[in-house]
């Protein structure tokens, strides 16, 4: 179903869209949690710490992956606001061509540089094969992954946000049942668990083209859209969807490049502080899943005003989502200082209790500080809805230089301790530069929108 998002209240249009999208972010998440919990569960440690080490390189491609289609899909919504089927559709079909180029040609270059990168994040050698081979086979189901979170992004970017959820609650719980048969009983170790990861995600896919050729007319794309795409002609339209798309996928991966900096340090102290690192934040990832989802769905609210002109409502929508962002910290905080223990124990199991004190330790110092990751999330994507991509790309550079160097420094100092507040100290100076240049942005727009306003008064006066 088609959502106008330009019309109606704000805060109740952003929640109810953010909802879906929360469920749906919480099981998307199971793709690698249940990664985490049945390696860990039945392989043991040393396979938990393999996935572990290498997960980064999984978060980073996603990253990659879910800033290139997000970003084109604010071009989507835009067209979507401004009420241009034709240009919805162009949008889809030059989207498709350029995230699928890219997807290939970024996933051969990993997968060639892999072993360069595995020494290079000081993957411990007795871990380093099941590492390898995970790692591997989820780069060679990457169009999958790209193929799904294009088509999301653009059910999303017209106002859908139900729909995609059921087909990732399936596709999750198909990939727990999988990843359980290609373990148990082909007994195929960790790279059984990734093949149950691309396996699922093809599924999703499929769900998303049947339902999309079933209800979206908006969505049926005729040939001369997919002429259009591969058309000279197209070449402005394209570059307008890389202004945004590139950004907001180089903005994804300095993020994604910051955790392996980080997961690479971590791995120099072993399997233990390893595993450890690994079902925190994989805990930390659930618990600001609610923020995420805000984020996501102030994007969308933003890009139809944007494309509508609908100024005021944009501001009421970032004033809104900021109020439910200082609620959402407070109840995650009080959920993982007082639950925090237990739930670890829930990936790893109750015997380890050297490894449960010191995610238990990480969880504490991180939930001190979410309400500057949440208003990360709030103006990033307000801004990126409004087509501006290059302060949220230099925020993100900011956040990977401190980050980088607040990790390196503070684990010399303070040992695997210091890690901990690499991210912390990151996410307050990132969430400053954003609130900077959100309302200075925002007041450009509207000063800009006033002048253009009073001159056409003129002129037809």
């Amino acid at each position: 179903m088609i959502n106008d998002m330009t019309k109606g209240n704000p805060l109740s249009l952003i929640f109810w869209f953010s909802v879906p999208l929360l469920i749906g972010n919480v099981f998307q998440q199971l793709y690698n949690i249940a990664d985490i919990v049945i390696v860990g569960r039945t392989l043991g440690m040393k396979a938990l710490a393999a996935v572990g080490a290498i997960s980064p390189i999984f978060f980073f491609i996603m990253f990659v992956v879910v800033g290139l289609t997000s970003g084109f899909a604010v071009i989507t919504g835009q067209s979507f606001g401004a009420k241009d089927p034709q240009g919805v559709r162009r949008s889809v079909t030059v989207s498709t061509v350029i995230s699928t180029g890219i997807t290939i040609a970024f996933s051969l270059v990993i997968a060639i540089l892999m072993n360069y990168i595995l020494i290079w994040m000081n993957v411990p050698q007795e871990i380093r094969y099941d590492a390898f081979w995970y790692i591997q086979i989820v780069i060679a189901g990457l169009i999958a992954c790209n193929a799904y979170n294009l088509l999301a992004s653009i059910i999303r970017a017209l106002g859908d946000s139900k729909t995609p959820l059921y087909f990732l609650i399936f596709a999750s719980v198909l990939n727990v049942f999988l990843a359980l048969l290609f373990i148990l009983k082909f007994h195929w170790g960790v790279p059984g668990s990734a093949v149950a990861v691309v396996l699922s995600q093809a599924v999703s896919v499929l769900l998303c083209l049947i339902y999309v050729k079933k209800r979206f007319p908006i969505l049926h794309l005729k040939k001369a859209d997919w002429l259009y795409a591969v058309k000279k002609d197209s070449i402005p339209f394209a570059i307008e969807h890389l202004k945004v798309g590139i950004p907001m996928a180089v903005q994804s991966s300095i993020l994604g490049l910051g955790i392996l900096i980080i997961q690479s340090v971590c791995n120099t102290f072993g399997s233990d502080v390893i595993a450890a690192f690994t079902a925190a934040l994989r805990i930390e990832q659930i618990a600001t899943m609610p923020m995420i989802s805000f984020g996501i769905a102030l994007a969308a609210y933003t890009a139809q005003n944007f494309g509508a002109n609908n100024f005021n409502r944009i501001r009421s929508g970032v004033q809104k989502t900021s109020i439910i962002n200082i609620s959402l910290s407070v109840i995650m905080t009080l959920i993982i200082h007082f639950f925090g223990s237990n739930i670890v124990a829930l990936f790893i199991g109750k015997g380890e209790h050297h490894i449960i004190e010191i995610a238990r330790q990480y969880l504490w110092i991180s939930t001190l500080f979410y309400f500057f990751l949440g208003q990360i999330f709030i103006f990033r994507n307000a801004l990126q809805g409004m087509g501006e991509a290059v302060l949220p790309l230099a925020a993100s550079i900011a956040e990977l230089l401190v980050r980088s160097f607040a990790a390196v420094y503070l684990a010399v100092k303070f040992s695997y301790f210091g890690i901990f507040y690499a991210g912390p100290i990151a996410w307050i100076t990132a969430s400053v530069i954003l609130a900077a240049g959100y309302f200075t942005n925002l007041l450009k727009i509207v000063k800009k929108a006033r002048v253009n306003y009073n001159l056409q008064k003129r002129l037809t006066a």
